[in-house]
């Protein structure tokens, strides 16, 4: 391919946000990598991001400095790629900010049915992709159903692919009734459905970060989620952890966080301690370092990309 800079003119750094960074000139390169499902799970990719991994190799090699969201993608980076510690750098990403609803959470009408004999409700938010592990979590809430009979489980989140399996474990499902899945949701709807939950759940294979539990902090709803990736890193004290694969823990956990009690607010309390962490103007500074640091290299190491 071309330098970038003769489509975008002359620059000092070129980041590409997503496992991928254009060739270029002169300018620094910075490539994110959000997490290793790509090589730690292959099976759980599709064809085209199973490319990622050769062209970050190719990106390092020609001297492409790499962000990560979490210490603990950062050292998977180093001992996958072999690259050296100091061009790999850990910059946390933020809480995405609460948008304000127009009127009281408790009153306006969700974006979906309730089914009948529910109440309240557990809630998943993501695309359907088998990293999620939706077809456990069903499972789980399968499994305590008959002890929790006011409530339903909430998927939010339209299909990526590996959706068949969910759907499978939806219909072995006795409590299938029970289970409801409102597809994709507004920005506004999302943030209304979290306030609205009882406990969020986060059942994943694996992780380099998790936004879905940082929200569900913020808005002040307990969070389960299981101890995989760089879950423990980002939610630390702030959610229930349970073991990875583990569905028995799972639905106890969810158990326990539908008795309520005040280990619940407690909980809950440090959730909201734990999100003030993660503030985009820190991810901004923490960036532009990076940049920096980047661009004072480059003079060293040549001028190609």
């Amino acid at each position: 391919m071309p330098p970038v800079e003769w489509f975008i003119g002359p620059h000092q750094v070129v980041h590409g946000t997503n496992y991928v960074v254009p060739p270029t000139r002169r300018a620094a390169r910075v490539v994110t990598v959000h997490d290793l499902t790509i090589t730690r799970f292959p099976e759980l990719c599709d064809h085209a991001t199973l490319r990622f991994p050769a062209l970050i190799r190719r990106a390092v090699a020609e001297g492409a400095w790499v962000h990560t969201p979490s210490a603990f993608v950062a050292a998977e980076v180093v001992d996958t790629f072999d690259i050296p510690s100091e061009r790999v750098r850990a910059v946390h990403l933020g809480v995405p900010p609460q948008l304000a609803l127009n009127g009281d959470p408790a009153t306006l009408p969700l974006p979906f049915t309730l089914p009948s004999g529910t109440d309240r409700y557990v809630l998943a938010v993501g695309t359907v992709e088998p990293r999620k592990d939706y077809p456990a979590l069903v499972e789980a809430f399968t499994s305590i159903a008959t002890a929790v009979p006011d409530a339903a489980l909430v998927l939010v989140g339209p299909d990526g692919w590996g959706a068949a399996s969910l759907q499978e474990a939806i219909d072995a499902s006795p409590v299938r009734h029970r289970i409801v899945r409102p597809g994709y949701l507004t920005a506004e709807e999302v943030v209304l459905t979290l306030r609205r939950a009882a406990v969020v759940a986060y059942p994943s294979v694996y992780e380099g970060f998790g936004f879905p539990p940082l929200q569900a902090m913020a808005a002040g709803v307990p969070v389960v989620a299981t101890d995989v990736g760089a879950i423990p890193e980002i939610s630390g004290d702030g959610a229930r952890l349970v073991p990875g694969g583990d569905t028995d823990a799972l639905a106890g956990a969810l158990a326990d966080l539908l008795a309520g009690g005040p280990e619940v607010e407690a909980l809950i309390d440090r959730g909201h301690r734990r999100i003030r962490r993660y503030r985009w103007d820190d991810c901004a500074m923490g960036l532009l370092q990076l940049y920096r640091d980047a661009r004072d290299d480059r003079p060293t190491r040549g001028g190609g990309g």
